[in-house]
Order: structure tokens, then C-alpha cells, then sequence
């Protein structure tokens, strides 16, 4: 039945029209491609907000998103269907091998330098915080650097959190007694991301496939780890290759471990495990 029906949850039926609406929807405005499979993802993060509006279907949603929805309300439809799994220190070769190349650029280049690092799709903040602490914890010397970490992603919602830096406890597990320390215990169950790393990292709300990047670059190194995967193939290319054309001369690109870089990899060389290096070269007034 392709009519509306609500169901014992409190969900509401989808149709297959219905259904195809919203993937085109969310592929048009944030280049997520969605599955068959995710359907039920869909009814689940959806339903809550078409009852909060007091709309009868999710026909009447997608109408109300284009017709008179405000921005915010596209945000909304943007948050609820991003997916956001993250943890400290995930992918342990990624931070084992940006400390010695950060470890290298201390050697050759005088204090004051410039270091540039981006947690694209940077969820609720544990990467570009990782990164932080990471590096000032191998080399405290970088706090006399121009040291900074972008970090952005399309959920507000998580950005949001993010900025706040503060964790449950439970985010210690798993981690090493020598990794944890750096995490303040500041009661009822939280954990804090110190100030001294807060400090490094800005936090945006950037679409990845909005026609122009507010960035400049170059960056040092980029992280864009599991989010390739929400994309077509088509657009995977796209976001590598524009990705390439930010990045220092040598820089490094870190992906999942799930992902590769297709149609976008011209920028690049595969150095290691998902790290892939830019084909950019120092000229000699850059190596000196």
C-alpha cells in the first residue's frame, strides 16, 4: 500500500516513491548515495522529525524540504541521515606514520614554521583532537610552530559537540594508560580534551561537495578517512582530486582503510596502507 500508515513504533510507512525522493534528495544536497539496504535507516532517523513538523508522510516531507523548508530544516534532513562512527586514535599506522613526517619537518625547518593539517568528515571530534595530542605529546617544540588543524564536517549537530570537547569516559576504553593520560578526568563521568589541544583546532561546517571550499590550503596533511564511502564512484574522484589541488608540496592524504582514491588518485602516489603522498614537488626555494 502506498498510502500512510503509522506503525506500532511511531514510525511511519515509506513507499517506494517515497523512498527514491529522499535518496535523491540527500545525493543532490550532500552526495550521499544511499542503498537499498538503508531503508529502514531512513524510517527510523526520518519519522521523528515528519511527526515533529505534524506532516502525514514522508511525500509530504520531501514537499515541505522543497517548497518552503527553511535552511535549517535542510540541515536537519542532512544530520539525520549521516552516519558518524569515530573513535581516538583509529587507524593507528595513519598517526604512527604523520609523526614521522612531522618528526622530519621539524628537523629541516627553523621554529615558526607553518603546519597545516585537515580532518575532513572530522565527526564528533575525536580524529583532529587525536592529531592534537598526538603530536604535541611526541613534539612539545610545535607549540612554537604556526601549528593549526582544520576541522570540518557536514553534521552541525556534531560539530557542534565536537567544538565542545568533552567525552564520556567511556571513550577511554581501549586506550593505553600512556594515551588516556592526556585526557582530563573532570568528574560526573567525563573526560575533557585539554585546552592547550582545543586550541589548535577550528571547527566548520563545510558540504564536501559544495562547489567552492572556503579553505586555501596547503595542507600538510589531510585526513579523509570512511567518508568516501558514503559516495558514487563518480563523486569519490571528484572529492580526491579536488583534495589534490590543496595540498603542500609531498604532503599526505590519509584515507580508510575500505577506500581508494579512483578517479581522483592523478594527484597522487600510494606511499603505504591507505596514506597516499601528493606528486607536488618542492622547488628549491621551498626545500631551502
Amino acid at each position: 500500500m502506498i498510502g500512510v500508515r503509522r506503525m506500532e513504533q511511531g514510525e511511519i510507512s515509506l513507499s517506494d516513491r517515497e523512498f527514491s525522493r529522499i535518496k535523491s534528495r540527500v545525493y543532490q544536497v550532500a552526495g550521499i548515495s544511499l542503498s537499498d539496504a538503508k531503508r529502514t535507516l531512513v524510517i527510523s532517523r526520518l519519522s521523528k522529525i515528519v511527526r515533529a513538523l505534524g506532516l502525514p508522510s514522508f511525500d509530504a516531507y520531501v514537499d515541505y524540504l522543497e517548497r518552503n523548508g527553511s535552511a535549517s530544516d535542510g540541515q536537519d534532513f542532512v544530520n539525520a541521515l549521516t552516519t558518524n562512527l569515530t573513535r581516538f586514535y583509529r587507524e593507528d599506522h595513519h598517526f604512527e606514520h604523520l609523526r614521522s613526517f612531522v618528526g622530519a619537518l621539524i628537523a629541516e625547518k627553523p621554529r615558526g614554521s607553518r603546519l597545516r593539517i585537515w580532518s575532513a568528515g572530522c565527526s564528533t571530534g575525536q580524529e583532529p583532537y587525536t592529531i592534537g595530542m598526538d603530536l604535541l605529546a611526541a613534539f612539545p617544540e610545535l607549540k612554537r610552530w604556526d601549528f593549526k588543524i582544520l576541522a570540518t564536517d557536514i553534521d552541525t549537530a556534531v560539530i557542534a559537540k565536537a567544538a565542545a570537547g568533552a567525552y564520556p569516559e567511556n571513550e577511554l576504553s581501549g586506550l593505553s594508560a600512556e594515551r588516556a593520560r592526556h585526557l582530563e578526568k573532570v568528574g560526573d563521568g567525563t573526560i575533557r580534551i585539554p585546552a592547550a589541544v582545543r586550541e589548535l583546532v577550528s571547527f566548520k561546517p563545510l558540504n564536501l561537495i559544495a562547489p567552492n571550499w572556503p579553505m586555501k590550503g596547503p595542507f600538510d596533511a589531510v585526513f579523509c578517512r570512511n567518508v568516501a564511502i558514503y559516495f558514487d564512484k563518480p563523486t569519490q574522484g571528484e572529492v580526491f582530486g579536488r583534495f589534490s589541488k590543496l595540498m603542500a608540496p609531498e604532503g599526505f592524504l590519509y584515507i580508510g582503510h575500505s577506500e581508494n582514491l579512483g578517479s581522483g588518485g592523478d594527484g597522487f602516489r600510494l606511499v603505504g596502507k591507505t596514506i597516499y603522498q601528493s606528486k607536488q614537488k618542492l622547488n628549491k626555494r621551498e626545500a631551502a
